[in-house]
């Protein structure tokens, strides 16, 4: 099963062309998977004739139940459920084995995500947080204005390229998922903030810099590209001296970009574009928040709303006050 587990491996990066954090944890998945059959001493050989002859779908539903055990959480755990079902259907495709033991395993219902994001006052206050003019502060001020206005993901950022950059239109090359390419505008504050970056950007450590379209922009002292742990490790200090006082990520100010685009009445197709979601349905949890927010202020503004709460609280409502609270 190892061996099969590393040719999987193989199979997702050349073939299904999916991303290095999907590949690992499939691969982190199957792994936990066979650690399971080894505990209890079910046997994971694979007969070129027999398949898996001691694993059905009754051994992946006891694998799932320690996972329940563990408190696992279900998204996880939902993961895991999917990484077998691809797995068998890969040794399945191959002749390895002759059914697919997870397409008869129900997975554990997801309850629907809320994406956190910032308000356009708390975005601002951490655009406007003082940071040092040095080179590395004008870096750390390009990255956050950058996550801002294009709505990026860490990897990608932290992928980013000096050719990847046309800044005469104001748009950016973004390598996303799967090696997939995509076009996104960038506002003229990050576009000002990256030249303004760029100028001193060798200061960041001199003689160590190999300049070059192919070169990382986003570098640390050492010279080398910045880690997607270093940039988030930048976001949490920007965080701290702006005093919001809340834990912000990169992918919040992702929820942050697209929930203020959608607020703003920008296209969900557009949107789905500038994310590069590959499914609509992933960027329209965007539009229930937007909706959520809209009933919050209806219920807020309007004197009729909530049951009437204007007069259970006793406040008188005129009839202008009324019209202009419509």
């Amino acid at each position: 099963m190892e061996r099969e587990i590393a040719n999987f491996g193989l199979h997702m990066e050349v073939e299904r062309n999916l991303s290095p954090n999907t590949r690992k944890n499939y691969i982190s998945d199957l792994r936990q998977f066979k650690a399971f059959l080894d505990a209890n001493n079910i046997s994971a050989k694979i007969d070129d004739t027999e398949g898996m002859i001691d694993v059905d779908h009754m051994v992946i539903r006891a694998f799932l139940g320690s996972l329940y055990r563990e408190k696992l959480k279900k998204v996880s755990i939902s993961r895991k459920v999917t990484a077998l079902r691809t797995f068998f259907n890969y040794l399945e495709r191959k002749g390895k084995i002759k059914v697919n033991p997870g397409q008869m395993v129900q997975g554990p219902k997801i309850e629907k995500y809320v994406p956190q994001f910032l308000s356009v006052d708390e975005m601002f206050s951490l655009l406007g947080s003082k940071m040092p003019t040095s080179a590395s502060g004008l870096r750390d001020r390009a990255i956050v204005e950058l996550f801002y206005s294009s709505g990026i993901r860490l990897s990608e950022l932290a992928g980013l390229n000096g050719s990847d950059i046309d800044y005469s239109q104001g748009l950016m090359k973004i390598r996303g998922k799967g090696k997939k390419e995509r076009m996104v505008p960038v506002g003229d504050k990050a576009v000002a903030a990256l030249k303004t970056y760029l100028e001193k950007r060798n200061e960041i450590s001199p003689g160590n810099i190999r300049d070059g379209s192919d070169e990382a922009i986003f570098i640390n002292t050492a010279g080398a590209r910045l880690s997607t742990r270093s940039v988030a490790r930048i976001l949490d200090k920007v965080v701290l001296a702006s005093g919001l006082g809340k834990k912000v990520s990169p992918h919040m100010l992702r929820h942050t970009f697209a929930t203020h685009m959608m607020e703003a009445g920008a296209d969900l197709r557009a949107i789905q574009e500038f994310l590069g979601h590959e499914s609509l349905s992933t960027t329209q949890k965007y539009m229930s928040v937007t909706i959520g927010r809209l009933l919050q202020v209806y219920d807020k503004a309007h004197p009729k709303a909530g049951g009437d709460k204007s007069k259970k609280e006793g406040v008188h409502v005129g009839e202008n006050d009324a019209t202009e609270a419509k």
